[in-house]
């Protein structure tokens, strides 16, 4: 299961490894990473396994699998970003998918618990790159960061770690949140993540990324819904241009910039875009 567990808080505490398994908060019983590249990362352990990890509490900088001693716990070999659980948190980054995260005990992090397991929550890949490790071989690390609609918030889990002399925060807003439903993904595998608009196919490592754009907007105050006719699969550009009125599709899917043609909508035969969506989304642009 991708995302969080039903019944199961942030705060949540664990004797073993067995009974995080028992209650499917990480199911394996030794790997750090539970998931698969076509799925994505389901849960990691953080415990400090890897000397290059480093726990900052909202932000996590985890270090892929591979390449360790298993009895010096020294890395002797370079990790390959294809191997399964580096795969898997690849695609969680690409899709937008939910991490969830687990801590162990570990006396090197401030915010492991002092003993057992500890459920944190769920964690967004927000970046992933390649480096030397402290030990000269070549390793993979993902940055991980907080979801803020959790609650509680890990800064209300742990008050005394809270130190107010450290630079504060600044809250950054985006402009528009890329959900990645079982909706949005059938709709991109359909289109293997090629844009609708412009045919752009971007090449990125551990595979092809694209986005997926509701037509009429969900949530309040147009409460479109998350239905395979209300997606397009989009380039990042084309995106943008799509939910800010730049472009827009006429009934027989054209689309057009203004009053001027673009070209005709890609559609795969299995993708039915409905025509209500369409002329919500027009509709809203026009009176814009």
């Amino acid at each position: 299961m991708i995302g969080a567990i039903p019944e199961v808080h942030p705060g949540q505490t664990y004797p073993n490894r067995r009974a995080l398994h028992d209650a499917g908060v990480h199911r394996p019983l030794q790997a750090g990473i539970c998931g698969t590249k076509q799925s994505g990362a389901e849960s990691i352990v953080v415990s400090g396994g890897y000397k290059d990890d480093g726990d900052h509490g909202d932000v996590i900088v985890y270090t892929g699998h591979g390449g360790r001693d298993p009895d010096t716990r020294m890395q002797v070999a370079a990790q390959s970003i294809t191997d399964p659980g580096n795969a898997a948190l690849v695609t969680s980054y690409l899709e937008g998918l939910p991490v969830r995260v687990i801590r162990g005990a570990n006396t090197d992090s401030p915010f492991a618990p002092l003993q057992g397991y500890r459920y944190d929550g769920l964690f967004r890949v927000v970046s992933f790159g390649s480096k030397s490790g402290i030990d000269g071989f070549p390793i993979w690390q993902f940055r991980l960061e907080a979801l803020p609609e959790q609650s509680p918030p890990l800064t209300e889990m742990l008050p005394d770690l809270i130190d107010d002399s450290v630079t504060p925060r600044r809250v950054v807003a985006t402009q528009r949140i890329v959900r990645n439903t079982g909706v949005a993904r059938q709709v991109k595998s359909w289109h293997r993540d090629q844009c609708q608009v412009c045919a752009t196919r971007l090449f990125v490592l551990g595979g092809t990324y694209s986005e997926a754009a509701h037509i009429q907007a969900l949530g309040t105050p147009h409460n479109g819904p998350d239905v395979v006719g209300n997606v397009l699969c989009l380039c990042p550009n084309c995106h943008v241009l799509f939910d800010s009125g730049a472009i827009y599709l006429t009934d027989d899917l054209t689309v057009m910039s203004g009053d001027s043609e673009v070209g005709p909508l890609q559609v795969d035969p299995r993708h039915r875009v409905r025509l209500e969506f369409v002329r919500n989304h027009r509709d809203r642009w026009r009176r814009s």
